[in-house]
């Protein structure tokens, strides 16, 4: 089979085949640029931004195929993944490791851009994170706090670009970053739930936390945003950026009418929708350096 007939198979396993599967890399990237904007005091240099949102893009995908290829085995028992490529075997698992390398090899082209050697040492913290998340699931109880660190480290890799330094507000911002990956990929792990439980050796939060992973999802989205706010006040900024976190929240109030009920479609349309939690912390960041200078 030629190249132009193996494409939709290697569109499906970066993700971009479907436009909503594509709300992991925008969950990657905004706390990026959140991280790269207060790093700069405003606006950034523009390479600075283009490097990173097409590297969000790089490390997602990259990290959808290595968690394809750990859960081969797996994601075909499960009703939304049994068709992926690698599960299904319209792709072979030699075809995604060529893919990875080619993916990882256009990230290192964006380090070398950089020419920074402390942003190369956390990449590379990075990419040991994201390729042994997938197999956390086997044993973590919280596997989804490991995927947090790793979704967090563009936070710290931004400061490192523009200061050439990592100040304590970054490992902040990484944290309440955490809290909200825990509280989004919860959502994500809840319309797996029943098929993660009749396999029996997969670990999730949606499984760990149980009849309260509810409650649980709503208290990692205030400390997240008790965080954020935290350090966005410690660095100075205003009324506009408490606004943006104001429509955050909301957001998080929405996401709960759909999770409630705990059913299938509400949770993935919960998930999907975090990617407005994460454009109106932009914004309002964006916008507040803007009318405060």
């Amino acid at each position: 089979m030629n190249l132009v007939a193996r494409l939709p198979r290697y569109a499906q396993l970066i993700r971009v085949d479907t436009l909503d599967k594509q709300v992991g890399t925008l969950l990657l990237l905004w706390p990026t640029m959140w991280a790269l904007w207060l790093a700069a005091g405003g606006m950034p240099p523009l390479h600075l931004v283009a490097i990173f949102a097409f590297g969000s893009f790089l490390m997602h995908s990259a990290g959808c195929i290595i968690n394809d290829y750990a859960d081969r085995d797996i994601d075909k028992h499960v009703e939304r993944t049994r068709l992926r490529p690698l599960a299904s075997g319209t792709a072979t698992p030699r075809e995604a490791l060529w893919l990875v390398l080619t993916l990882l090899f256009l990230a290192c082209l964006l380090l070398l851009a950089l020419n920074n050697r402390l942003v190369f040492w956390l990449a590379l913290g990075a990419l040991a994170l994201t390729a042994s998340y997938p197999f956390t699931k086997r044993f973590l109880p919280l596997p989804q706090a490991y995927l947090g660190v790793a979704y967090g480290f563009g936070i710290p890799m931004a400061y490192a670009a523009v200061r050439n330094a990592v100040p304590a507000e970054a490992w902040v911002l990484l944290l309440g970053n955490l809290f909200w990956v825990i509280a989004f990929d919860t959502e994500y792990a809840m319309v797996d739930r029943a098929d993660d439980l009749k396999l029996g050796h997969v670990r999730s939060s949606a499984i760990t936390f149980g009849r309260y992973e509810v409650r649980a999802v709503m208290t990692c989205y205030a400390a997240a945003f008790a965080l954020v706010a935290a350090v966005g006040l410690w660095v100075g900024r205003g009324w506009v950026f408490l606004a943006g976190l104001a429509v955050a929240a909301a957001a998080a109030a929405y996401i709960y009418t759909l999770i409630r009920g705990r059913e299938r479609d509400g949770c993935w349309r919960a998930f999907v929708a975090n990617n407005w939690v994460g454009v109106a912390i932009f914004i309002g960041l964006a916008l507040d350096f803007v009318a405060r200078g």
